[in-house]
């Protein structure tokens, strides 16, 4: 190395442990945590499961109906129903797919 690329490389470390004795002087942030709300996410995403789950256990029941044979119940509803918890699922999935995918963006960036 020349002196050149020393001294600014030293000029450099000069730099960094100003700047690292400025940051030490500065309180550190302190985060409280909230507790979740009657209207919040965590709430939210719960009831959604819960409905989700609340229709494939519907659908299934009515599955079962038909296939003992018990009178009003209908192919065609058990059908629809079917395939409405099937969606919702699906829907689920997504959500839970772009929540890791938002985890992951938020966990990757430099803080």
């Amino acid at each position: 190395m020349t002196v050149q690329h020393i001294s600014s490389v030293q000029n450099l470390l000069a730099q960094m442990r100003a700047a690292a004795k400025s940051s030490s002087s500065l309180a550190p942030v302190h985060h409280e945590q909230v507790p979740a709300g009657p209207g919040s996410f965590a709430t939210e995403l719960s009831r959604s499961l819960a409905r989700v789950s609340s229709m494939q256990n519907e659908a299934a029941a009515q599955a079962r109906a038909f296939q003992v044979g018990e009178p009003g119940v209908s192919l065609n509803n058990v059908m629809i129903d079917m395939q409405k918890a099937g969606i919702a699922f699906q829907a689920t999935i997504q959500v839970r797919n772009r929540l890791v995918a938002a985890y992951q963006e938020v966990a990757g960036m430099a803080v």
